[in-house]
C-alpha cells in the first residue's frame, strides 16, 4: 500500500475526527492464541498511524488490563494524534479473575468510578477520548450508568461517551441523558442483527457505528475454516458456535461469492468483506468506522486497502443473502448482546 493516508470522518455529531477505519488492539495481547510478536505488534501500531488510522480500541477486560498496558507507550508517545477508546463493564471475579464463566456485567456507579481510574492508570493518560460501556446490564438504570459516565466528562476524565451492544431503544434513552458519540456492535457479512433497530436509531440521532469483528474474527478472510481443528487450545474462537463442528463447514461454504468477487477484482476476501462494511455508511446514511484487529503490518495495509474499494450493485446483491444463512450464534451465550434484548 502507498503512504497515502486514509480519509477522515467525524465520529458522530460532536465527536472527534478519526480515520475511516480504526484499529482493534485486543488480539495483540489477548484472546487469539499465543502471545504475539511484540515487536511486530508495536510496529503495526506505528504503521497504522502513518497511514491515517487514528482510532485505537482496547478495553479493561482484555487480558485483565494487560492490553491497555501494552498500547500505553504508543498512546502516550502520540497523544495529540490519536483517539483512544477503551471500555468498562465486564468485571472479573475478584477471587478467580481468569475464570471467564464467573465474569459479571457491572454498570453501577461505584464500579464505573473504579474502572475509569484503573484504565487511566494503566494507559498512563489523564483523559480517555472515547469511553464505552462495554456491555449493558438491564438491571441498572441508564440514568445511573450513563449519568455516571456523564459525570466523568464533566470532570475531564473522559471526552466522549460510547455504548456497546445496546438496542435502539437503549441508545435513544441514553442519548437523552448525555450525547453519545458512537455505538460499537458486531457488524459484518455474517452478523447483521443491529440493522433491525440500532442502525436506524443511530442514523436518526447522529451517532456513529463502530463495527467490531468486521472480518468475522478472521473467518471471512479464510484464515481458518474449523476452529477446533486449526486454532490453538487457548484461542477464544474455539468457544464460538459459528466456527466449530458442522456449523463451521456450512458457514465456510457461504463464502464462495466473497471469494469469487475478490478473484475477479484482484482483491483479497478480507478487502471485499471490509469494503462491504465500509459501504454501510452510504447504504444506511450514517458514519461507519470499522475496527478490524491485526497483529501484523501486512494485514493492516491489506485491510486499509478496503477503504478505497467500492462494490457494485451486482456484487452487493451477491453478498446480500449470506448473513441470513449463517449457522450458529455470534456467541455461545447471547444473553449479553443487544440481539437478545430486541
Amino acid at each position: 500500500m502507498s503512504n497515502d493516508k486514509i480519509a477522515n470522518v467525524a465520529l458522530g455529531n460532536g465527536g472527534p475526527l478519526v480515520g475511516v477505519q480504526g484499529l482493534g488492539c485486543m488480539g495483540m495481547s489477548f484472546a487469539y492464541g499465543p502471545t504475539t510478536d511484540e515487536g511486530e505488534a508495536r510496529a503495526t501500531l506505528e504503521r497504522a498511524l502513518e497511514l491515517g488510522v487514528t482510532l485505537y480500541d482496547t478495553a479493561d477486560m482484555y487480558g485483565l488490563g494487560e492490553n491497555e498496558k501494552f498500547i500505553s507507550p504508543f498512546i502516550r508517545a502520540n497523544r495529540e494524534n490519536v483517539v483512544l477508546a477503551t471500555k468498562f463493564a465486564i468485571a472479573p471475579d475478584p477471587e478467580d479473575p481468569t475464570n471467564t464463566s464467573k465474569r459479571t456485567i457491572r454498570n453501577d456507579r461505584a464500579y464505573i468510578r473504579q474502572a475509569v481510574e484503573g484504565s487511566l492508570k494503566r494507559l498512563g493518560v489523564d483523559e480517555i477520548d472515547l469511553y464505552y460501556m462495554h456491555r449493558r446490564n438491564p438491571e441498572v438504570p441508564l440514568e445511573e450508568s450513563v449519568g455516571t459516565m456523564a459525570e466523568l466528562v464533566a470532570e475531564g476524565k473522559v471526552k466522549h461517551l460510547g455504548l456497546s451492544e445496546v438496542t435502539g431503544s437503549e441508545l435513544r434513552e441514553a442519548q437523552a441523558i448525555h450525547p453519545i458519540a458512537a455505538v460499537q456492535s458486531e457488524w459484518s457479512l455474517f452478523s447483521r442483527d443491529i440493522e433491525k433497530s440500532v442502525v436506524p436509531t443511530a442514523k436518526e440521532l447522529g451517532v456513529a457505528l463502530v463495527p467490531y469483528s468486521p472480518l468475522g474474527r478472521g473467518f471471512l478472510t479464510g484464515a481458518f475454516v474449523n476452529a477446533d481443528k486449526e486454532l490453538s487450545s487457548d484461542d477464544w474462537r474455539r468457544t464460538q458456535p459459528r466456527f466449530t463442528g458442522d456449523n463451521a463447514e456450512a458457514n465456510a461454504a457461504l463464502l464462495e461469492p466473497l471469494r469469487t468477487i475478490a478473484e475477479a477484482r484482484g482483491l483479497t476476501p478480507a478487502q471485499v468483506a471490509l469494503a462491504w462494511v465500509q459501504q454501510r455508511a452510504q447504504v444506511h446514511g450514517l458514519t461507519v468506522v470499522p475496527i478490524p484487529g491485526t497483529r501484523r503490518r501486512s494485514r493492516l495495509e491489506e485491510n486499509l486497502g478496503a477503504t478505497r474499494v467500492e462494490l457494485g450493485a451486482e456484487e452487493l446483491a451477491a453478498l446480500e443473502p449470506i448473513a441470513g444463512k449463517v449457522s450458529g450464534g455470534r456467541y455461545a451465550d447471547m444473553s449479553f448482546t443487544s440481539a437478545d434484548r430486541e
